[in-house]
């Protein structure tokens, strides 16, 4: 008998239902509120200075200059709801990978169709994993399905 109730399993399960739960309907106004101040990656260089948060780079003055137009933000903050709101529910996944101490790789295998992606893999592992052994886990696996397209 363990010392507790519950299981393991159950921890994770319940932690990844609150995860999904947490993107299922997320908080339209909160969406924008992070958008603000954070950097808009495609213009992060701060070598020419051109480095931009979100409010940077799309909030104008308006015609009148007393006040400003926040149209394009608000598309930007739209687009963005959307794909939190639509994206897929990997919320076990990313619980089980967490309480396994692995961590994803920024590397992704995909099979292109004119369609869109055939399948994309993901990859995670353990922080200690030298880096030659993590490239060849990716490119392994991306030799092994390459013979079989």
């Amino acid at each position: 008998m363990t010392e507790t109730p519950y299981t393991d399993a159950d921890l994770r399960a319940e932690a990844a239902r609150q995860h999904a739960t947490l993107a299922e309907d997320p908080d339209f106004m909160g969406v924008g509120e992070q958008m603000g101040d954070a950097w808009v990656p495609s213009v992060e260089t701060t070598e020419d200075g051109s480095a931009r948060t979100w409010k940077d780079l799309l909030v104008t003055p308006d015609e009148t200059g007393d006040d400003e137009d926040y149209t394009a933000f608000g598309e930007a903050q739209q687009k963005i709801h959307d794909l939190i709101t639509g994206a897929a529910d990997v919320s076990e996944w990313a619980v089980n990978l967490g309480a396994d101490g692995l961590e994803p790789l920024p590397e992704q295998l995909s099979a292109q169709t004119d369609n869109g992606p055939w399948f994309r893999l993901h990859f995670a592992v353990r922080p200690d994993m030298p880096d030659d052994m993590r490239r060849a886990l990716v490119e392994g696996v991306g030799s092994e399905i390459a013979k079989h397209l």
